[in-house]
Formats: C-alpha cells, structure tokens, sequence
C-alpha cells in the first residue's frame, strides 16, 4: 500500500505544470524515502530528475517499493480538478493498475477522487555522476525567466558567459543582438534576490533557448535557480522548494561557432 498525503497540494500541481511540456511520461519511482523520477525528453537533449522526500509530505506510507508508469499530461489535467488550496492525497495498491488522486477542499464539505490508469513503462536508470563544474551560478528564478523568454524574441540560442564579477546573458538573430548582465550583488535585503558567483575558470557556453523556456515552468516551484556550468558538461539548473521538493534539469550545450 502506497498513500502520500501533501496539505500544500499546488506544489504537486506546479511540479507537472512544469513537466509536462517536457517530457510525456516517466516512471515513478516510490520507497520508504518519498518518489524519485528521471526522464530524458524525446530529442534526448535534456534529463529531468525530481526528488520528492517523504519528509515533504504530511503523511507518507509505502509498505514496499513501487514502479508506476504515468502520463504526465493525463495527469496533470487531473490535477487541474484540483484548487489552489486543496488538500491532494495519492494512493496506490501494491499490485494496481491505477493511482488514485484524492482532492480535500479545505473548509468545505467536498471530496474529488480520480483513478487515473497507469502505463508499463521499461526504463533505464540513468546514472547522474557528483562533478565539479567550473562556474555556478545562484539567481532569483523569475529574474532568469525573464532573461530566457525576453532573449528568445531576439535568436533561438543563447550564450552563457561567466566570470568572477558577474554572468551575462547574449542572443543573435535576423533583427539584431541582445544582452543582459547581471553583476554579482554584495549585499540585498533578501538572499533570494542575491546573485552568487563561484567560479574555479571562465566558462562561455551556448544552449537552446525552446529547452530553458521549458525549464523555466518551474520557477513557481523556487525563488531561486541554480545553474551549473563547465565546457565538457551539459548546463545544470536546480529548482529546491522549502517541502523537500527537489528538481533539476539537465541540458546538453550546442556547439560554439
């Protein structure tokens, strides 16, 4: 028997919002320590694995281990049943073909559920190897929302360029250039709104802007991104929310000019 019970039910609903676009279905992976999920997209140009502890969750059961096939976007629109404010539980037996989704409206006499079918799916765990990049970069998410979406007006990739006083953000196409730096901040009211440098060497990498769009569906998850860079390694973004909810996407770098 597998019951997850999330009091602040929109994370769940943000999670596959931000998903869902991305990749079509992935295994769910359920333990004793919460649901782990790895995908890589069909292109095979980018990975995504989240972590949702058990710690995050307000009741958490699993007797024994489970694998369930989903359908993100099935999913998600079930999610859309679901309110802002709705108390979401997931269920599933050991042996089911279907996870159950049970919506709690708070305050009011009103319950939802919904089965949704669950699809056998044969995956491939993909190790994810501890490295040690040459630049890391820690920024408000919605500032690099901004950057990806505004620069996408401009050309369809961007280039990344890091250095010790700060990163900066440069497009090309048919109606011109764009650039945007930012500086690393010394000191601001709130240490979301900081942007933080670390950096071993200098780093100019190129990536697809269509794929950072689609990881930047997940800035409601975080205040905060992490962007991970070295030459030979594909750029790492990770969204961590205060309900032990971690996600981080992957995606390869397009070659310089």
């Amino acid at each position: 028997m597998f019951e997850a019970r999330l009091v602040q039910g929109s994370i769940l609903k943000k999670v596959l919002e931000a998903l869902k676009d991305l990749i079509t279905e992935a295994c769910w992976d359920v333990s004793s320590s919460g649901i782990s999920l790895q995908s890589m997209d069909s292109s095979h140009v980018s990975l995504v694995q989240l972590t949702l502890r058990s710690d995050g969750f307000d009741s958490y059961r699993c007797d024994r281990n489970l694998a369930m096939g989903v359908n993100l976007s099935s999913m998600s629109k079930i999610l859309k049943c679901a309110g802002n404010e709705d108390i979401i539980t997931l269920r599933a037996e050991d042996n089911a073909d279907t996870l159950a989704l049970v919506f709690e409206t708070p305050n009011q006499e009103k319950v939802s559920d919904y089965e949704m079918k669950l699809m056998d799916l044969d995956v491939e765990q993909l190790g994810i190897p501890e490295q040690e990049y040459s630049c890391v970069v820690k920024m408000p998410s919605g500032e690099f929302a901004r950057i990806c979406r505004d620069l996408s007006q401009i050309g369809d990739a961007v280039m990344i360029s890091c250095a010790k006083d700060g990163v900066k953000f440069s497009a090309t196409g048919e109606l011109g250039t764009g650039n945007v730096k930012l500086s690393q901040t010394s000191s601001v009211d709130k240490e979301e709104e900081a942007v933080t440098i670390e950096m071993n060497e200098p780093v100019q990498l190129i990536f697809a802007l269509n794929y950072l769009n689609f990881f930047t569906k997940a800035t409601p998850l975080s205040k905060t991104v992490t962007l991970s860079m070295s030459a030979d390694i594909p750029l790492g973004e990770l969204f961590d929310t205060p309900k032990d909810c971690r996600l981080y996407m992957d995606e390869e770098r397009l070659s310089l000019p």
